[in-house]
C-alpha cells in the first residue's frame, strides 16, 4: 500500500490483518520502488498524491517493468481527468475517499476474481493463487499456512530460481530464520506429495519449472 495519511494506513492495515492477509505500508513512492518485492503482492493499493514519487508515476513505472498486478487508486481526487491518466498508466479501479473498508474489500475480491489463476503444476496437481490452495486431480491438498506460502511464491516465480532469503523474508516475513528451517519446511512440503515438483537448485535456491500441456 502506497499511503502518506499515518491514520488511514493504521486503518486499512489493522482491519486486513485481522484477516490474515499481509499489508506492506510505504508513504512515498521512492520507498515503495525501492524496497518492496513487487513480483510478490497480489494487490497494489495506492494514494495518488504522495511524496518523491505520487502514485500515478510509481504505477506507471511498475507497468513499464512488466508487472500487471491489479491496482486500486485510493484518492480524494474526482477531477475527471487523474481518473483518465490513473486508467492511462494501469489502474483497474478505483475507490474514493473518504471509503468504507468493507468497500475496498469488496473491491479488493472483484479484482482478485477478475484475475483469479489455477496454475497447472504438472498433469496431476494445480495452484489456485487466488484461493491459495493445492489440488491434486482437483482434490484439495491440506496444507499448512507456511506451506502455501511457499509453494505461492515459487509459482509466481515458475521457471526462476528463488533465492532461500527470498523464501524466508516472503513466509516468516521478520522473524529470524535459518536455512536449516526451510529444507525442513520444504522436507514436510515434499511428504504430502505424490509428485516431487519443487527443484531444489544447489546453492541457488529453490523453483518449479513450467508445464507445459
Amino acid at each position: 500500500m502506497l499511503e502518506d495519511d499515518v491514520f488511514i494506513c493504521d486503518q486499512i492495515k489493522t482491519y486486513f490483518e485481522l484477516n490474515d492477509h499481509i499489508v506492506d505500508v510505504y508513504n512515498n513512492g521512492e520507498a515503495l520502488l525501492h524496497n518492496a518485492l513487487l513480483d510478490f503482492y497480489d494487490i497494489f493499493l495506492f494514494d495518488i498524491n504522495t511524496p518523491k514519487k505520487n502514485g500515478l508515476e510509481t504505477l506507471d513505472y511498475i507497468r513499464r517493468d512488466g508487472i500487471n498486478t491489479p491496482a486500486i487508486f485510493l484518492t480524494a481526487l474526482s477531477d475527471l481527468e487523474f481518473v483518465k491518466k490513473g486508467y492511462e498508466v494501469g489502474c483497474n479501479d478505483y475507490v474514493r475517499k473518504p471509503f468504507s473498508l468493507e468497500e475496498v474489500e469488496l473491491r479488493i475480491i472483484q479484482l482478485l476474481h477478475k484475475n483469479s489463476n489455477n496454475v497447472s503444476i504438472d498433469k496431476e496437481y494445480s495452484f489456485d493463487i487466488s484461493k491459495m490452495q493445492l489440488f491434486y486431480n482437483n482434490n484439495i491438498v491440506d496444507l499448512t499456512v507456511a506451506q502455501k506460502d511457499l509453494l505461492y511464491i515459487l509459482i509466481k516465480n515458475i521457471d526462476t530460481i528463488v533465492p532461500p532469503d527470498i523464501i524466508k523474508n516472503y513466509v516468516w516475513e521478520d522473524k529470524d530464520v535459518c536455512d536449516n528451517t526451510l529444507r525442513t519446511q520444504i522436507k514436510k512440503l515434499r511428504a504430502k506429495l505424490k509428485n516431487n515438483f519443487i527443484t531444489n537448485i544447489r546453492n541457488s535456491g529453490y523453483k518449479i519449472e513450467k508445464y507445459n500441456i
